[in-house]
């Protein structure tokens, strides 16, 4: 190839790389993404530069007009990325240069790529972290409808996926909105954390020019600059605060795809999924197939797998910047970009389903599913210990099993078989609608507790 100057190195070196080590160094095909965060640390820096006397105002106005140009370009589509110049930092700057000239130059004066990566970078996975917590407070409005719809509507909780006790929906869909709760405090806290300003850093021991870090830091609406240029330029730790807060949100969302997966199988039918989240077969024409659901439960490991993989690339890393750090992005942006793509088609599967009253309701009365009911009562009404009121309900349970019937079909005499102190008033608590209400205790299944938490979580989210 020809033996010109590369002009991004400069006169270090005379030949430019072959196409292979253009092809393996470039990163412009995806860090492109961080366009205007490059363009918006520039301007913070140019206008910094000036105040500061070391640019004059003339250069830095020039400067921050060309760059809106520049943006304006991207934005519209008209921008033309060179591989040959690796990146968005030095694409910008090089169209920055053919359209001002000489003050193009002047842009780069006490910083580096290292501190300009770091910060666009932070601002990118910032922005990111603001659309998940708005995606995860849509979702959790999401739940809280379908909760206060179904506060009082019985289903059958499981453990095991085994009928374990009567719940409400309204209490099942709040479990939800605790969990997503969880994951919007740890964005919230991890936003807060990653709050600093990397730029001012340089390369990685800072700069001789007089510059204020403190005011690029607040422009860019950081809390304040990070307080060592090592660590400023080589730390990663955002963005994998950010995958990890991602996994284990992308958890939560997987668990309830399952839950869908089964609820809207011809076996339970404890739900119907709206056609704008279903598809058919090609060849049953029966079939309703939850497939955003199951896509969802499937895209959860690459975020999985994004947080794995940016934890091995920086495991070695030795301060301060190593050119494996460019393989931080694509990780990032997918793990992003599948958990808004979750999050945008759980909010709506959750708000457009349809939950089946009665069927919930035959199936909480199942599998035995008041049988602690009837242990609890055997302790409050006759002054058994729990462990004697457990073996008694575990034999009704088998009688009731042998017959073929469930515990309130067993006769009072059949009933004090067993144990002869057993009264008429059994049967009160045997029914699943008298089984919830009986659940006061805070963050119980009671219709009550179910609307009390309902209230509470309409007013934080208002």
């Amino acid at each position: 190839m020809t033996k010109t100057s590369n002009q991004m190195w400069g006169g270090r070196f005379v030949a430019g790389p072959d196409a292979i080590m253009e092809a393996i160094n470039a990163s412009i095909g995806f860090d492109k993404r961080m366009a205007r965060q490059d363009i918006e640390g520039s301007r913070a820096h140019a206008a910094m530069l000036a105040a500061q006397g070391i640019l004059t105002n003339n250069d830095a106005e020039t400067i921050r007009e060309g760059l809106l140009t520049v943006l304006s370009e991207i934005e519209g589509g008209t921008f033309e990325f060179s591989t040959a110049l690796e990146d968005i930092h030095m694409n910008v700057e090089a169209r920055l240069k053919e359209i001002i000239g000489e003050p193009a130059g002047r842009l780069h004066t006490a910083r580096s790529r290292n501190d300009q990566v770091a910060t666009d970078f932070r601002l990118w996975v910032r922005d990111q972290m603001d659309a998940a917590i708005a995606g995860i407070e849509g979702l959790m409005r999401a739940f809280l409808g379908q909760a206060e719809a179904g506060a009082e509507w019985v289903m059958p909780g499981f453990t095991h996926l085994q009928t374990a006790q009567p719940v409400t929906w309204g209490h099942h869909m709040m479990a939800y909105v605790e969990m997503l709760s969880r994951d919007l405090s740890r964005f919230k806290d991890a936003r807060a954390r990653m709050n600093e300003c990397p730029l001012g850093s340089a390369a990685l021991a800072g700069t001789s020019f007089p510059i204020d870090r403190h005011a690029t830091a607040a422009a860019l609406g950081f809390d304040r600059p990070t307080a060592n240029s090592l660590d400023g330029v080589s730390d990663r730790d955002f963005a994998l605060e950010f995958l990890a807060c991602s996994s284990i949100c992308a958890m939560h969302l997987s668990r309830f795809a399952e839950e869908l997966v089964i609820w809207s199988s011809a076996q339970f039918r404890f739900v119907r999924m709206s056609d704008r989240w279903s598809t058919g077969s090609s060849i049953m024409p029966q079939k309703r197939n939850p497939d955003a659901a199951e896509l969802i439960r499937a895209k959860i490991g690459r975020i999985f797998g994004a947080n794995v993989a940016l934890m091995m690339v920086m495991k070695g890393l030795a301060l301060t910047y190593s050119k494996d750090m460019q393989e931080d992005k694509e990780q990032v942006f997918d793990a992003a970009d599948n958990l808004m793509l979750a999050l945008a088609a759980m909010t709506g599967m959750v708000g457009d389903m349809t939950a089946n009253r009665e069927t919930m309701a035959k199936a909480a009365g199942a599998g035995f599913s008041t049988a602690t009911d009837l242990a609890d009562w055997l302790v409050r009404a006759l002054g058994l210990p729990f462990r004697d009121a457990h073996h008694v309900t575990g034999t009704l349970v088998a009688k009731a099993e042998a017959k073929g019937c469930d515990l309130p079909d067993l006769s009072l005499a059949e009933m004090q078989a067993v144990h002869e102190g057993i009264t008429e008033e059994v049967f009160g608590v045997l029914g699943v609608e008298n089984s919830v209400r009986s659940r006061m205790s805070y963050g119980g299944t009671s219709p009550h507790r179910v609307k009390e938490q309902i209230a509470r979580w309409k007013d934080v989210l208002k």
